[in-house]
C-alpha cells in the first residue's frame, strides 16, 4: 500500500510562521558568560609564509564572544557569516578585523578566535639533500575589545638524545622524539618559520622528511654530540626567544615519548618581556 506526502506549500508555510528569537529572549539567572560560540569549525584558509607566498590549509576554530548577563544565548550561524567574509585569508593582519566584525556583529565587548592548522614546509637532508615536505601544528590565539590577545602557537617535533644515558653507558645513549609547544605574545611581525627554525635549532637533531643513509648517519651522530633533557629544552628555547625583538611574553613546554621509560618526560617555563 503506498502513501502519497501532502503537497506542502512553502509559501504559506513561511506566511503563517513566527520565527522567535529565543536567544535574544531574558534569562533570570543573572550570569554572565565568558565565552561562547563554536568550536570544532572546519574552514578553508589561506596562510602567508615568510618567502612572500600563500599556502592553502584547513583551519580548525574556534569562536567566541563574551554573553551578558541578561541574554539567554547567542546567534551561532553568526560566527560562521564572519568567517565567510574574509575569502579564506587567516593571518596578522585580518585576524583583528574579524574579531571587529565578531563584536559588532554579535553585539559582544569581547571575541576570541583560536585557530590551528597544517603549515607544509619544503625541507632538504642534511646530508643527500633529498627534499620532502615536514609538517608543523601551528596556529594564532587572539582576542580584541575589553581584552586585547594576540598570540603564535607552534607545536615542533624534535629529536633529543638523554645526557644520563649518554654518560653512564658503555655503548650509545637513549634518544626519543619530543615535542616542544610554544605560545608567543607577538610585539611585531613574528613568522611562524622564524618561531620553528628557533626550536629546531635547540634539539638534540631535527627530523625530516626524507633520509638517506648518510643522512641518517648525520643526524644520529649529531644528537649524540648534543644531548638534551626536557630542562635542556626549555631553557635552550627560552634562550632563543629571548634574543628576538618580537617575542613577547611566551610559555614553552617540552615532552619528550621516552623510549626506554613508561612514561614521558616533560617541562614548561613561562617568561614574561
Amino acid at each position: 500500500m503506498s502513501s502519497i506526502s501532502p503537497e506542502i506549500d512553502v509559501k504559506k508555510l513561511n506566511e503563517d510562521t513566527q520565527l522567535v528569537d529565543i536567544q535574544s529572549s531574558l534569562d533570570g539567572r543573572n550570569i554572565p558568560i565568558d565565552k561562547v560560540g563554536v568550536r570544532n569549525v572546519k574552514y578553508p584558509i589561506t596562510v602567508r609564509n615568510r618567502a612572500g607566498g600563500f599556502q592553502q590549509t584547513v583551519g580548525n576554530f574556534t569562536l567566541t564572544v563574551d554573553l551578558p548577563r541578561q541574554f539567554k544565548g547567542t546567534h551561532m550561524s553568526r560566527f560562521l557569516e564572519v568567517l565567510g567574509e574574509f575569502n579564506h585569508e587567516i593571518s596578522g593582519n585580518t585576524i583583528p578585523r574579524i574579531l571587529t566584525r565578531l563584536r559588532e556583529k554579535l553585539k559582544a565587548q569581547t571575541a576570541h578566535i583560536e585557530v590551528k592548522f597544517v603549515l607544509f614546509r619544503e625541507k632538504a637532508a642534511p646530508v643527500t639533500g633529498k627534499v620532502g615536505m615536514m609538517g608543523y601544528e601551528c596556529g594564532f590565539i587572539a582576542a580584541g575589545g575589553e581584552t586585547e590577545e594576540f598570540m603564535v602557537y607552534v607545536n615542533v617535533p624534535i629529536t633529543t638524545l638523554c645526557p644520563c644515558s649518554k654518560e653512564i653507558s658503555a655503548y650509545g645513549a637513549h634518544n626519543q622524539r619530543g615535542y616542544v609547544t610554544a605560545r608567543i605574545e607577538s610585539r611585531g611581525l613574528l613568522w611562524l618559520e622564524d618561531v620553528i627554525d628557533m626550536i629546531e635549532a635547540s634539539g638534540s637533531a631535527q627530523l625530516y622528511p626524507v633520509l638517506k643513509r648518510p643522512d641518517e648517519k648525520f643526524v644520529t651522530e649529531q644528537a649524540y654530540l648534543n644531548p638534551r633533557f626536557v630542562e635542556d629544552m626549555v631553557r635552550e628555547v627560552s634562550l632563543a626567544f629571548d634574543g628576538h625583538e618580537n617575542v613577547g611574553t611566551y610559555e614553552v613546554e617540552v615532552e619528550n615519548h621516552e623510549s626506554i621509560h613508561d612514561h614521558n618526560a616533560y617541562a614548561f617555563v613561562r617568561r614574561e618581556k
